[in-house]
C-alpha cells in the first residue's frame, strides 16, 4: 500500500459530538492522480477533509498517508508528515501582509519557496507587502494555495477553491489546480463546480449523507449520468 496509495481512507467514522457524519468511508488517492470528492451541500465532504486533517479524530477506522498511519494524529503532526490543506472560505490572516501569510507557513524541506510561489502567482509578488485582508476574493484564494504550498505537502486537499469567485478567477483557478497536479503533486478537491471539477478529475469519489456511494475513474462517472443526476443534481 505505502507504494501504491498517496492517501487511504478505510473504513472512517467521524462525529460531531452525538452526530454520526461519516459512515465507514474509504476511498484511495493514488500518487500524482486528482481525486474529485463530490457531493451535495452536506453530504460530508468537508468532514472528511476535516478528519483527514485531524481537525476530527475518526472512532473507528484509519487514515494512511503514503502507507504510514495518520489517523489520530493532531493538525500539526498530519501537516508535518506532508497534507496541506486550501480550507473553505480561504481563512487567510487578514492582518498580515501577504508575504508574512505565505512565510509563516513555509516548512523548508521540499520546493516551495516564496519565490516559486510569486512565480505561479505573479499577482502575489505585485502585492507581497499589501494586507491580506485588502485583497480581492481571488487574490485571497491565491494566497490561500500558495500559504498551504509553502508547507511542501505530498498531499493537497482542496475545499470548494472556486466558491464565491468570478467567472475568470474560477478558470485561473482551475489551470493553477490542472498545472500543480500535471507537476505531480497529488490533489484530493471537493468543489460544487462539477464541469470544472470532472474537467481536471483522474478518479471520483461521490458521497452522500456521509457514504461513499460512488467511486470510480471519471471517464466512469461521466458514463453514469443517472448517477450524477441523483446525487448532484448534475445532467
Amino acid at each position: 500500500m505505502a507504494n501504491e496509495t498517496a492517501l487511504a481512507l478505510s473504513e472512517v467514522d467521524s462525529f460531531y459530538g452525538d452526530s454520526h457524519v461519516l459512515h465507514g468511508v474509504g476511498f484511495a488517492l493514488a500518487p500524482g492522480r486528482l481525486l474529485a470528492l463530490l457531493g451535495r451541500n452536506g453530504a460530508g465532504k468537508t468532514t472528511c477533509l476535516s478528519t483527514i486533517m485531524g481537525f476530527l479524530r475518526p472512532r473507528r477506522g484509519e487514515i494512511r498517508l503514503f502507507g504510514e498511519r495518520i489517523s489520530g494524529c493532531a493538525p500539526e503532526v498530519v501537516s508535518r508528515r506532508g497534507v496541506g490543506l486550501v480550507p473553505q472560505g480561504r481563512r487567510v490572516f487578514r492582518s498580515l501582509t501577504v508575504r508574512e501569510n505565505l512565510a509563516v507557513a513555509a516548512r523548508g524541506r521540499g520546493g516551495w519557496t516564496l519565490d516559486s510561489v510569486y512565480d505561479l502567482f505573479p499577482r502575489l509578488r505585485e502585492r507581497h507587502a499589501q494586507l491580506a485582508g485588502s485583497l480581492s476574493g481571488g487574490e485571497q484564494q491565491m494566497l490561500a494555495i500558495g500559504r498551504a504550498l509553502m508547507g511542501n505537502p505530498r498531499v493537497l486537499l482542496l475545499d470548494e477553491p472556486s466558491e464565491g469567485l468570478a467567472p475568470q478567477m474560477v478558470a485561473e483557478v482551475g489551470r493553477t489546480i490542472g498545472l500543480l497536479n500535471a507537476e505531480g503533486l497529488s490533489i484530493v478537491l471537493v468543489e460544487q463546480n462539477v464541469k470544472m471539477t470532472l474537467g481536471l478529475a483522474h478518479d471520483v469519489v461521490i458521497i452522500n449523507t456521509g457514504a461513499v456511494v460512488f467511486e470510480g475513474t471519471v471517464e466512469e462517472a461521466q458514463r453514469d449520468e443517472t448517477r450524477l443526476a441523483q446525487h448532484l443534481g448534475v445532467f
